[in-house]
């Protein structure tokens, strides 16, 4: 599985793919001047369903916030869901 950050401006998109396909992809926008970053949507394509993979999304999400300092705010309800669930999101967490 690899991930590849898709961003353009002040918005994008990570995807998942395996060694075919698009497993699934997260976007999100960004907001530099607030340091926040808020992901959108988390969608994973039905046959790779129950497997993980939105949670994989959410976690490169994570990384990427951390590598530039921003805080996150999920609006996508699953992110939320998966972000509150983390023990060590605290520091990045926007509710």
């Amino acid at each position: 599985m690899k991930f590849e950050n898709n961003k353009s401006g002040n918005g994008g998109f990570i995807s998942l793919n395996n060694e075919t396909e698009e497993v699934g992809r997260l976007t999100y926008t960004i907001f530099p001047e607030l340091q926040k970053l808020i992901i959108s949507f988390v969608l994973v394509h039905p046959k790779f369903e129950g497997r993980g993979m939105g949670k994989f999304l959410v976690e490169e999400a994570i990384k990427f916030a951390r590598e530039n300092s921003w805080k996150i705010y999920p609006h996508c309800s699953y992110a939320r869901s998966v972000m509150q669930r983390l023990s060590d999101v605290d520091d990045i967490l926007l509710t």
